[in-house]
């Protein structure tokens, strides 16, 4: 979509499993949305509900039930974090720079309170936490890089994408909260360090296919003449 000043908003890839199922229910939501609620209501409730679900994870070091606050949480930040731009596209109320900057500042600070969280309850080493949310970042930064430079915002990777991983993490929580660690050659460890350490390689493994592939895109775009 390009504006009347020239900005030219990037073509979204969205291909999780659930994408059909949520753009119905975004719409749904959308036509029913009070009109005293706008969009910015929704990305302040969407960061508030991260910020609740870190301060959860906090307070699972002492009542492990604080998982299912986690949850609710997570449900929450879907609806905001969803929700807004379905609601502005709905009400032809866009504004893609704006949109695009405070979305993803709000999902960098939510995967800050929600990773550091759960660093922080016992259910994760912060080592891993730390480890995880370096490798979110180089990935973050990837697409909005990719962003810029070809002109296609890839949310999801595979049939995996911001929905999928909150219900990935929603069962997880779940799991944990009945069994927060097994044996492994005789040494208790933490499910979520597992989980956290298999998904810092998988992240780290996209963005370097990602950045390789990008790469080689864009020097074909802009190959220089021959001398």
């Amino acid at each position: 979509m390009e504006n009347k000043k020239g900005f030219k908003d990037a073509r979204r890839e969205v291909n999780g499993w659930l994408a059909p199922a949520e753009r119905q229910a975004l719409a749904w939501l959308a036509a029913r949305t009070p009109p005293r609620i706008n969009s910015d209501h929704l990305s302040l409730l969407g960061l508030a509900a991260a910020l609740l679900a870190g301060l959860a994870y906090v307070l699972c070091r002492w009542n492990p039930v604080m998982l299912h606050v986690v949850n609710i949480a997570l449900l929450i930040n879907w609806l905001g974090d969803s929700l807004d731009g379905t609601l502005a596209r709905y009400r032809q109320r866009c504004r893609p720079r704006y949109g695009f900057y405070v979305d993803h500042i709000i999902d960098a600070f939510g995967a800050l309170f929600v990773v550091g969280g759960l660093g922080l309850s016992g259910l994760m080493s912060p080592a891993v936490a730390l480890l995880f949310l370096v490798a979110y970042y180089v990935l973050a930064i990837n697409v909005y890089l990719a962003t810029y430079t070809l002109g296609v915002f890839r949310i999801s990777f595979g049939v995996l994408g911001a929905t999928e991983l909150r219900v990935i993490l929603a069962c997880a929580n779940v799991g944990v909260w009945l069994v927060p660690a097994v044996h492994v050659l005789g040494q208790r460890v933490l499910v979520f360090d597992i989980a956290g350490v298999l998904c810092t390689a998988g992240m780290l493994g996209i963005a370097v296919k990602a950045t390789i592939e990008n790469t080689v895109r864009l020097y074909r775009m802009e190959r220089l003449p021959t001398a």
